[in-house]
């Protein structure tokens, strides 16, 4: 016997099987309630350690100068390199980063100088160049890592540097006629290095006007006396006894001093004036807009202070306060290196992967690291020096760098360039300013962050580089 009717509708006896509702659904309801909700969150924040650790210097006038003893000797820049396959080009002015051509701008000579580069593979253990051997080539290193050993006290071989990519040796024989190594180089890995011998460079220096002059101008200012910082001498005297004549002297400044320009980071919000109308309860539309905005353009700020070319804290950092790993990993060796090259080192600022990849050291060594309070807040440290984390650091295949600074002005070190009191400023050196509103209600804020930092000496701020952070 069917249990339908001829209409369709279910028999009594079926509609006894479905459950009624009783009362009024969540769903339902919703629609009459008020939900509690939280602001508008974002996940890109970090805590911006570099920014609130920083001294901020007020620049009124949008240009922080740098004004510096002279120097004779300048410093040991990098060259750079192009690979095609297997075939490894020297890019021609990178050459003027070596100390011989610093400032050296004939491209043709450069040109020609750097087509007359052989290039020579190593493998790890290969010895290039043997201490008390006469200096016949120019090594400049496209890949790879090699040790400087010496001999120490009594006798044992000891590592006395690390070389990698970029750096060179053997253009200090311009100095001597029939220098010796005064140390041996050994590969620690395998790479490539690019050679020239002292023949081919002398050739080309005969025929060259251009660069005799580059290379007479070189030895003048390297017998000028001066420190071990390369910075022109000032005469003293002590320790003498009577009516000793005293010598003269002065302090004499560089001629061209580096000058900062303020960088700015911008962008331009839009409300839609409906939105801004209706929609700004209980929370502020606009203001949230605007937060996150900040927020953003903050963490871009950081960026910049560590990557940009132009004044970013890894580019700008002196090559001679670069250094390498003895090992690949961070060690704690590793880090009293980078802390031992300069007084007063107020912070480490590494990618939180590599602090935990020095954590991982510490452990195998049965290490435990102290911390310190900064801000209320428990941070790593190493030898009392907090150990920031910053994830804008890059990260290269699997390995990345760690800073340590010295700060502030009073202790030439590390400083950030803003300008207060620009117009419309919303926070310091921060300004929003009100654009209008177009054709089709939407309402226009140009919001702009202005920013930079200066090094005031070149071992304010030293590098570990080249740090693996995926070994185990």
């Amino acid at each position: 016997m069917s249990t339908e009717t001829n209409a369709g509708i279910p028999a009594p006896s079926a509609q006894s099987e479905i459950r009624q509702q009783q009362s009024l659904s969540t769903a339902g309801a919703r629609n009459l309630a008020t939900t509690t909700k939280s602001a508008p969150q974002m996940q890109g924040i970090s805590p911006r350690w570099l920014l609130r650790k920083l001294p901020w210097v007020q620049v009124s006038g949008g240009t922080y100068r740098v004004n510096r003893r002279l120097r004779h000797s300048v410093g040991r820049g990098r060259v750079g390199f192009v690979k095609t396959g297997a075939e490894v080009r020297i890019v021609a002015p990178t050459l003027a980063e070596v100390p011989v051509l610093r400032g050296f701008q004939d491209e043709a000579v450069l040109e020609e100088l750097a087509s007359r580069f052989v290039q020579r593979e190593f493998a790890p253990g290969d010895v290039l160049v043997q201490a008390g051997a006469p200096i016949t080539e120019v090594f400049l290193i496209a890949h790879g890592k090699l040790d400087r050993l010496g001999t120490g006290k009594y006798g044992e071989e000891t590592v006395v540097g690390t070389l990698a990519d970029g750096d060179h040796l053997g253009d200090e024989a311009v100095r001597q006629d029939g220098g010796a190594w005064p140390y041996t180089v050994r590969a620690a890995t395998a790479g490539t290095v690019m050679t020239l011998s002292w023949p081919a460079f002398q050739e080309l220096h005969d025929r060259s006007e251009a660069l005799q002059l580059q290379i007479i101008e070189y030895l003048n200012g390297f017998q000028q006396a001066q420190n071990k910082h390369g910075e022109a001498a000032i005469d003293l005297s002590a320790g003498h006894q009577g009516e000793y004549e005293l010598p003269g002297a002065f302090v004499d400044y560089e001629l061209k001093p580096r000058e900062y320009e303020l960088s700015v980071a911008q962008t331009i919000l839009k409300v839609h004036s409906r939105v801004a109308d209706l929609y700004n309860q209980p929370m502020n539309q606009t203001e949230h807009q605007l937060r996150l905005t900040i927020e953003a353009l903050r963490e871009r700020q950081e960026h910049e202070l560590v990557n940009n070319p132009d004044f970013g804290l890894l580019g700008n950092a002196a090559y001679d306060q670069r250094f390498q790993t003895h090992s690949g990993p961070p060690t704690p060796d590793d880090m009293d290196e980078l802390l031992s090259r300069r007084r007063g080192t107020k912070l480490f600022l590494a990618h939180p992967r590599a602090i935990a990849a020095f954590g991982r050291e510490l452990n195998k060594r049965g290490l435990y690291p102290d911390t310190v309070e900064v801000d209320g807040k428990q941070i790593q440290s190493w030898r009392g020096v907090p150990v920031f984390p910053c994830n804008k650091i890059p990260i290269v295949g699997s390995t990345s760098s760690i800073l340590a600074m010295r700060i502030g002005e009073d202790n030439q070190g590390v400083i950030g360039l803003h300008q207060t009191g620009i117009p419309d400023e919303y926070q310091p050196s921060l300004s929003v300013r009100f654009m209008g509103i177009d054709d089709k209600a939407i309402i226009s804020y140009l919001v702009s962050a202005y920013y930079s930092a200066a090094i005031l000496v070149p071992d304010a701020v030293g590098v570990l580089e080249n740090v693996d952070i995926a070994q185990y």
